[in-house]
């Protein structure tokens, strides 16, 4: 049980740690204490440092020796290749043991519908990009496959940051982007009530793919 509850608190702390970075509350190049985040916490510098260090195995942070643990940056350019490979991998998922939508899960995406309906007349950046981790969350729920899972789930939080940076640079239409992202959200509650893996995962490619394409027009290059 001591192994369980340790295991759970690292959990706790990295998905914390990694939504903190996504949501630029930790900024590129920002220095990280661990004495600051351990107290923080209220954890030992035992897990922080174990959280810390699967962040930076992530690409999140890097770590100086004699220096200090920074939150790493990354271009679109940089990121290219991540979302080329993010592109073909969503395509796995509808191949690899996708598991089923039941009515519980069928009525836990309802209730984001209806909440992106709710960021379409009043969202702001923010609560989008928390709105659109809590969504990605969910569907990857019905990924079957351990490792392609784990996989699509580093990729995504490389790439989350890009679009947040450039939407507080006023380089986004926002009402454009929650439109097009409850469009999608309407499509794929479509392919669920279809129990239809195939097409919920082409949906979500092309969610990715045009996602990108707006985010290199909107980049200052």
């Amino acid at each position: 049980m001591a192994e369980t509850g340790a295991r759970d608190r690292h959990e706790a702390i990295h998905h914390e740690l990694r939504r903190r970075i996504c949501l630029l509350d930790y900024p590129p190049g920002m220095k990280l204490s661990e004495t600051e985040l351990a107290e923080d916490f209220g954890v030992s510098r035992t897990p922080l440092r174990r959280a810390l260090a699967r962040l930076e195995d992530e690409g999140l942070l890097q770590s100086q020796h004699g220096v200090g643990t920074f939150v790493t940056d990354a271009s679109l350019a940089e990121l290219e290749q991540v979302y080329q490979l993010r592109l073909e991998l969503v395509e796995l998922t509808g191949r690899l043991d996708p598991i089923p939508a039941d009515a519980a899960y069928r009525a836990r995406f309802d209730a984001l519908l209806q909440r992106s309906a709710d960021i379409v007349d009043s969202g702001t950046a923010r609560v989008f990009t928390e709105f659109d981790i809590e969504v990605f969350q969910t569907l990857l729920e019905l990924i079957g496959n351990q490792p392609l899972r784990q996989v699509q789930e580093r990729l995504y939080y490389q790439t989350k940051r890009i679009w947040l940076t450039l939407a507080m640079q006023a380089k986004l239409d926002l009402q454009e982007e929650f439109r097009i992202f409850h469009h999608e959200l309407e499509a794929i509650s479509l392919a669920l009530d279809a129990q239809d893996p195939a097409a919920l995962a082409q949906l979500q490619r092309a969610h990715i793919s045009m996602s990108f394409k707006r985010l290199q027009q909107a980049s200052p290059g």
